[in-house]
Protein backbone atom coordinates (compact mmCIF):
# COMPACT_ATOMS: atom_id res chain seq x y z
CA UNK A 1 0.00 0.00 0.00
CA UNK A 2 2.84 2.29 0.80
CA UNK A 3 4.23 1.57 -2.57
CA UNK A 4 0.94 2.53 -4.66
CA UNK A 5 0.88 5.41 -2.52
CA UNK A 6 4.46 6.41 -3.16
CA UNK A 7 3.51 5.86 -6.75
CA UNK A 8 0.21 7.88 -7.35
CA UNK A 9 1.73 11.02 -5.45
CA UNK A 10 4.89 10.94 -7.79
CA UNK A 11 2.71 10.91 -10.78
CA UNK A 12 -0.04 13.47 -10.10
CA UNK A 13 3.34 15.65 -9.51
CA UNK A 14 4.36 14.89 -12.16
CA UNK A 15 1.26 14.93 -14.09
CA UNK A 16 1.11 18.81 -12.86
CA UNK A 17 4.78 19.82 -13.94
CA UNK A 18 4.07 18.43 -17.64
CA UNK A 19 1.25 19.64 -18.40
CA UNK A 20 2.47 23.11 -17.54
CA UNK A 21 5.54 22.87 -20.24
CA UNK A 22 4.63 24.68 -23.80
CA UNK A 23 4.80 22.72 -26.52
CA UNK A 24 7.54 24.38 -28.41
CA UNK A 25 9.38 23.05 -25.76
CA UNK A 26 8.13 18.92 -25.98
CA UNK A 27 8.71 19.52 -30.15
CA UNK A 28 12.06 20.46 -29.28
CA UNK A 29 13.66 18.20 -26.93
CA UNK A 30 11.57 15.42 -29.24
CA UNK A 31 13.95 16.60 -31.96
CA UNK A 32 16.77 16.26 -29.50
CA UNK A 33 15.99 12.84 -28.46
CA UNK A 34 15.79 11.76 -32.17
CA UNK A 35 18.97 12.76 -33.08
CA UNK A 36 20.94 11.36 -30.12
CA UNK A 37 19.08 7.98 -30.32
CA UNK A 38 20.31 8.02 -34.15
CA UNK A 39 24.00 8.23 -32.85
CA UNK A 40 23.43 5.38 -30.28
CA UNK A 41 24.70 1.78 -31.35
CA UNK A 42 21.98 0.56 -29.65
CA UNK A 43 19.40 1.82 -32.32
CA UNK A 44 21.86 2.09 -35.19
CA UNK A 45 22.86 -1.43 -35.00
CA UNK A 46 19.14 -2.87 -34.17
CA UNK A 47 17.01 -4.60 -36.52
CA UNK A 48 13.61 -5.12 -34.88
CA UNK A 49 12.88 -2.26 -32.90
CA UNK A 50 9.69 -1.51 -30.37
CA UNK A 51 8.63 2.29 -30.81
CA UNK A 52 5.70 3.85 -28.63
CA UNK A 53 3.46 6.15 -30.30
CA UNK A 54 3.19 9.26 -28.42
CA UNK A 55 0.57 10.83 -26.83
CA UNK A 56 -0.25 14.50 -28.29
CA UNK A 57 1.34 16.28 -24.86
CA UNK A 58 3.21 15.06 -22.11
CA UNK A 59 5.29 13.25 -23.14
CA UNK A 60 8.65 12.93 -26.10
CA UNK A 61 7.16 12.50 -29.85
CA UNK A 62 8.59 9.81 -31.16
CA UNK A 63 7.00 10.49 -35.06
CA UNK A 64 10.00 11.47 -36.16
CA UNK A 65 12.19 8.09 -34.88
CA UNK A 66 9.28 6.15 -36.30
CA UNK A 67 9.80 7.82 -39.67
CA UNK A 68 13.64 7.49 -39.06
CA UNK A 69 13.46 3.66 -38.52
CA UNK A 70 11.40 2.75 -41.23
CA UNK A 71 13.21 5.01 -43.59
CA UNK A 72 16.85 3.13 -42.22
CA UNK A 73 14.80 -0.32 -43.20
CA UNK A 74 14.34 -1.51 -39.99
CA UNK A 75 11.39 -3.78 -38.62
CA UNK A 76 9.49 -1.61 -36.53
CA UNK A 77 6.88 -2.50 -33.96
CA UNK A 78 4.37 -0.37 -31.72
CA UNK A 79 2.22 -1.36 -29.33
CA UNK A 80 -1.41 -3.19 -29.38
CA UNK A 81 -3.48 -4.15 -26.19
CA UNK A 82 -5.70 -6.86 -26.31
CA UNK A 83 -7.62 -9.57 -23.87
CA UNK A 84 -5.13 -11.91 -21.66
CA UNK A 85 -4.84 -15.34 -24.11
CA UNK A 86 -4.23 -17.17 -20.51
CA UNK A 87 -6.28 -15.33 -18.49
CA UNK A 88 -5.91 -16.03 -13.92
CA UNK A 89 -6.66 -14.51 -11.46
CA UNK A 90 -3.59 -12.88 -10.35
CA UNK A 91 -2.73 -12.05 -14.25
CA UNK A 92 -3.74 -8.53 -16.03
CA UNK A 93 -7.19 -8.74 -17.65
CA UNK A 94 -5.15 -7.10 -20.77
CA UNK A 95 -1.73 -7.47 -22.35
CA UNK A 96 -0.15 -5.80 -24.30
CA UNK A 97 1.95 -7.10 -27.91
CA UNK A 98 3.94 -5.35 -30.91
CA UNK A 99 2.47 -5.94 -33.93
CA UNK A 100 5.07 -4.83 -37.22
CA UNK A 101 3.75 -1.64 -39.31
CA UNK A 102 4.35 -2.52 -43.12
CA UNK A 103 5.59 0.63 -44.22
CA UNK A 104 5.40 4.33 -43.90
CA UNK A 105 2.19 4.39 -45.52
CA UNK A 106 0.75 1.92 -42.84
CA UNK A 107 1.51 4.42 -40.14
CA UNK A 108 0.21 7.44 -41.89
CA UNK A 109 -2.95 5.46 -41.93
CA UNK A 110 -3.06 4.64 -37.86
CA UNK A 111 -5.68 6.75 -36.19
CA UNK A 112 -6.14 8.16 -33.08
CA UNK A 113 -7.73 6.57 -29.61
CA UNK A 114 -9.17 8.22 -27.35
CA UNK A 115 -6.04 9.65 -25.55
CA UNK A 116 -4.97 10.56 -29.07
CA UNK A 117 -2.61 8.08 -29.40
CA UNK A 118 -2.16 6.71 -33.19
CA UNK A 119 -3.76 3.27 -32.76
CA UNK A 120 -3.26 -0.21 -35.32
CA UNK A 121 -6.55 -1.14 -36.44
CA UNK A 122 -8.09 -4.59 -34.68
CA UNK A 123 -8.88 -6.18 -37.86
CA UNK A 124 -5.61 -5.88 -39.49
CA UNK A 125 -3.30 -7.24 -36.36
CA UNK A 126 -4.15 -11.18 -37.66
CA UNK A 127 -2.31 -10.19 -40.87
CA UNK A 128 0.43 -8.68 -39.21
CA UNK A 129 3.64 -10.31 -37.44
CA UNK A 130 3.38 -9.89 -33.36
CA UNK A 131 6.00 -10.46 -31.31
CA UNK A 132 4.41 -12.75 -28.87
CA UNK A 133 1.20 -13.90 -30.55
CA UNK A 134 -2.02 -15.38 -28.91
CA UNK A 135 0.49 -18.38 -27.60
CA UNK A 136 3.50 -17.51 -27.03
CA UNK A 137 5.18 -20.76 -27.55
CA UNK A 138 3.90 -21.36 -30.83
CA UNK A 139 4.74 -17.91 -32.50
CA UNK A 140 6.90 -16.76 -34.36
CA UNK A 141 10.68 -15.99 -33.65
CA UNK A 142 10.38 -12.37 -33.85
CA UNK A 143 12.25 -11.81 -31.07
CA UNK A 144 12.98 -7.37 -30.33
CA UNK A 145 16.73 -5.71 -30.18
CA UNK A 146 15.50 -2.67 -28.75
CA UNK A 147 12.45 -1.53 -27.27
CA UNK A 148 12.25 2.41 -26.75
CA UNK A 149 10.07 2.74 -23.46
CA UNK A 150 7.70 5.78 -22.55
CA UNK A 151 7.14 6.39 -18.46
CA UNK A 152 6.04 8.84 -16.39
CA UNK A 153 9.30 9.28 -14.04
CA UNK A 154 12.80 8.43 -14.27
CA UNK A 155 16.06 8.29 -12.11
CA UNK A 156 19.28 6.20 -11.95
CA UNK A 157 19.78 3.58 -9.21
CA UNK A 158 22.67 4.70 -7.03
CA UNK A 159 25.10 1.53 -6.91
CA UNK A 160 24.06 0.18 -10.23
CA UNK A 161 23.35 3.19 -12.47
CA UNK A 162 20.39 1.29 -13.74
CA UNK A 163 17.18 3.41 -15.05
CA UNK A 164 14.20 3.38 -12.66
CA UNK A 165 10.87 3.67 -14.32
CA UNK A 166 7.73 5.07 -12.82
CA UNK A 167 4.89 3.85 -15.60
CA UNK A 168 1.74 5.12 -16.12
CA UNK A 169 0.24 2.51 -13.35
CA UNK A 170 -1.17 -0.48 -16.07
CA UNK A 171 1.91 -2.63 -15.82
CA UNK A 172 1.50 -2.97 -19.57
CA UNK A 173 5.34 -2.87 -20.05
CA UNK A 174 6.71 -4.36 -17.25
CA UNK A 175 4.54 -7.19 -18.06
CA UNK A 176 5.47 -7.55 -22.11
CA UNK A 177 8.92 -7.32 -21.07
CA UNK A 178 8.60 -10.12 -18.61
CA UNK A 179 7.18 -11.90 -21.26
CA UNK A 180 9.58 -11.20 -23.60
CA UNK A 181 12.30 -12.55 -21.73
CA UNK A 182 10.47 -15.97 -20.91
CA UNK A 183 10.49 -16.41 -24.86
CA UNK A 184 13.77 -15.62 -24.85
CA UNK A 185 15.25 -18.24 -22.65
CA UNK A 186 12.50 -20.56 -24.44
CA UNK A 187 14.07 -20.12 -28.01
CA UNK A 188 17.51 -19.79 -26.17
CA UNK A 189 18.71 -16.63 -27.74
CA UNK A 190 22.34 -15.18 -26.88
CA UNK A 191 20.99 -11.69 -27.30
CA UNK A 192 19.41 -10.43 -24.89
CA UNK A 193 16.58 -7.42 -25.50
CA UNK A 194 18.04 -3.48 -24.82
CA UNK A 195 15.53 -1.53 -23.06
CA UNK A 196 15.93 2.59 -23.33
CA UNK A 197 13.32 5.12 -21.95
CA UNK A 198 13.06 8.32 -24.17
CA UNK A 199 11.84 10.97 -21.76
CA UNK A 200 11.65 15.24 -21.44
CA UNK A 201 13.83 16.45 -18.83
CA UNK A 202 11.46 17.62 -16.51
CA UNK A 203 11.00 13.34 -16.12
CA UNK A 204 14.24 12.90 -14.65
CA UNK A 205 13.85 13.44 -11.17
CA UNK A 206 16.95 15.55 -9.29
CA UNK A 207 17.78 13.72 -6.48
CA UNK A 208 16.20 16.34 -4.50
CA UNK A 209 13.04 14.84 -5.68
CA UNK A 210 13.55 11.76 -4.35
CA UNK A 211 13.91 8.64 -5.64
CA UNK A 212 11.47 6.74 -8.64
CA UNK A 213 9.70 4.19 -5.85
CA UNK A 214 9.91 0.49 -7.53
CA UNK A 215 8.64 -3.02 -6.87
CA UNK A 216 9.75 -6.51 -7.77
CA UNK A 217 7.98 -6.39 -11.04
CA UNK A 218 9.27 -3.41 -11.90
CA UNK A 219 11.43 -3.68 -14.78
CA UNK A 220 14.90 -1.29 -14.89
CA UNK A 221 16.13 -0.07 -18.15
CA UNK A 222 19.94 -0.19 -19.67
CA UNK A 223 19.29 3.64 -20.63
CA UNK A 224 17.66 6.37 -21.02
CA UNK A 225 18.11 9.73 -23.63
CA UNK A 226 17.12 12.80 -22.41
CA UNK A 227 15.38 15.75 -23.93
CA UNK A 228 18.56 17.70 -23.01
CA UNK A 229 20.34 15.35 -25.48
CA UNK A 230 22.12 13.57 -22.42
CA UNK A 231 21.84 9.73 -22.10
CA UNK A 232 21.70 8.00 -18.47
CA UNK A 233 22.30 4.72 -17.42
CA UNK A 234 24.75 2.08 -18.36
CA UNK A 235 24.59 2.64 -22.03
CA UNK A 236 26.29 5.84 -21.36
CA UNK A 237 29.03 7.22 -21.91
CA UNK A 238 31.42 7.78 -18.84
CA UNK A 239 31.53 11.74 -19.57
CA UNK A 240 27.42 11.49 -20.42
CA UNK A 241 26.39 10.15 -17.19
CA UNK A 242 27.52 9.99 -13.54
CA UNK A 243 25.22 7.42 -12.86
CA UNK A 244 27.40 5.19 -15.80
CA UNK A 245 28.55 1.93 -15.72
CA UNK A 246 30.50 1.68 -18.84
Amino acid sequence: MRLNTAKRQLRDAMKHKLRAMPHNSILAQSAAVRDTLKKLPAYADARRVSIFLSMPVGEIQTDGIVRDALAAGKEVFVPYLHANPAPEPDLPKRVMDMVRLRDLADYESLQPDSWGIPSIDPTTVASRQRVLGEEPEKSDATLLDLVLVPGVAFDTEPTTGAVRRLGHGKGFYDYFIFRHRLKSLELQTSSPVLLVGLALSEQFLAPSEGPVPVGPLDQELDGLVLGSGEIKGPLARPDESDNSTV
